[in-house]
């Protein structure tokens, strides 16, 4: 049972390893000398995982930021060759954003700079701690109680990502 002083703890701790991996990732990415933000990696993930180039206000819901957010970080990737504006083929009024050949050589540079800071943050854990940790951030980020997942993977009923 957690008290509210465990809590406050536990809250600290998180808070305490988000900025240590923020930092840890910036300086990754600081290191491949890609002259992109981690804003700017955030939209070119994101920009890969879309079906078809989306639209600017597409981008702002799946970032959770305001559009003019995403106009600021598409400007300086479009600066730098990793993306482009494209006119929508069915209105002339949308501008949609597609990743560039560069934005996929940045991309492909980013998950080995994001891969290896990952493995700097978990270079303490053991092999079994990293699957302890890899159940439990699980249950934190499905907001699932990690004994309901496990019952609902004997089920068969878990997620299908």
């Amino acid at each position: 049972m957690t008290t509210p002083d465990s809590d406050g703890l536990l809250a600290e701790q998180l808070l305490r390893l988000t900025r240590r991996v923020h930092r840890i990732q910036k300086r990754h990415l600081e290191q491949r000398g890609l002259g992109v933000t981690p804003a700017q990696a955030r939209l070119l993930r994101t920009l890969a995982h879309c079906d078809s180039p989306p639209r600017m206000a597409d981008l702002a819901e799946r970032l959770e930021v305001v559009p003019r957010a995403v106009t600021t970080l598409v400007d300086g990737l479009e600066a730098s060759g990793k993306v482009r504006r494209m006119p929508d083929p069915t209105n002339r009024r949308v501008i949609r954003i597609e990743l560039t050949e560069d934005g996929g050589k940045a991309l492909r540079e980013l998950r080995g700079a994001r891969l290896s800071a990952a493995q700097e943050i978990l270079d303490p854990l053991t092999d079994l701690e990293r699957g302890v940790l890899s159940g439990l951030l699980d249950a934190l980020v499905d907001g699932t109680p990690e004994r309901e997942q496990g019952q609902e993977r004997k089920a068969g009923q878990g997620r299908v990502c």
